[in-house]
């Protein structure tokens, strides 16, 4: 009989296979993808709007692919920075896959783009076990989400290449503990990079869009513990996409 835990295995392996041949044939062709993560309200869409028009002010090529369970709203918000963008709506499903994102670029992508920003369906749970040929997976947490997302979202944070905090200007009347939450992500990623921001303030734009550009330029990117063991365990398939 085969049992639930088999046909999880088997839908990762074939998505991470995908997976892989898609990163191959972006980076050929010059174009590296960051996958961004959160729970809904992050603030995520906003940052990466202010970050899609600092690219479009730098000369660097760039686009957006947004999923949303329904409406278009983000790709109207992400398309005022005057990136091409694109909205997927995936019906129900609560996290995009390869082969979804491959079938979308397809015929779509400007052949010049250098990164292409993935804004994933709002869920920390179900796009965590999904590689999507990602270069860079940053995940994203507002002050006013708690201190302790990471504890309650251990692969989502445990995978992440780079983590960044948002709405940094609420943090003192939403008596965010900073420390907290730091000592929360480094249990459960020792070693990744978390950055704080804010869109209202400008305070560290364009944080990610640097280290995106760092990426596709050869650098590597940080090496989650949790990928490392998953790597030792060759017969444990979740969570060994995360490239580094």
């Amino acid at each position: 009989m085969c049992r639930l835990a088999d046909l999880q295995q088997a839908v990762l392996a074939r998505n991470d296979g995908r997976a892989g041949r898609l990163r191959a044939e972006l980076s050929a062709r010059g174009t590296a993808v960051v996958n961004l993560l959160s729970s809904p309200g992050s603030g995520k869409t906003a940052l990466l709007e202010a970050e899609l028009r600092l690219a479009r002010e730098r000369g660097v090529p760039v686009a957006a692919l947004t999923a949303d369970l329904a409406t278009e709203n983000d790709a109207r918000r992400l398309a005022r920075s005057g990136a091409p963008v694109k909205q997927v709506l995936t019906d129900g499903l609560c996290h995009l896959e390869a082969e979804m994102l491959a079938g979308q670029l397809s015929g779509w992508l400007p052949e010049e783009t250098r990164l292409l920003f993935v804004e994933n369906v709002g869920n920390l749970v179900c796009p965590a076990s999904y590689d999507l040929g990602e270069s860079l997976r940053v995940v994203l947490a507002s002050v006013t989400e708690g201190e302790d997302k990471p504890l309650k979202y251990p692969t989502a944070f445990g995978l992440a290449q780079l983590v960044v905090v948002t709405k940094e200007d609420l943090a003192q009347p939403a008596g965010f503990d900073r420390e907290a939450f730091l000592a929360n992500v480094r249990q459960v990623n020792p070693g990744v990079e978390v950055v704080a921001t804010s869109v209202r303030s400008g305070l560290n734009l364009g944080v990610v869009l640097e280290r995106a550009l760092a990426v596709r330029e050869g650098a590597a990117p940080h090496r989650p513990v949790m990928a490392r063991q998953a790597d030792a365990e060759p017969h444990s398939h979740q969570y060994a996409h995360v490239q580094g």
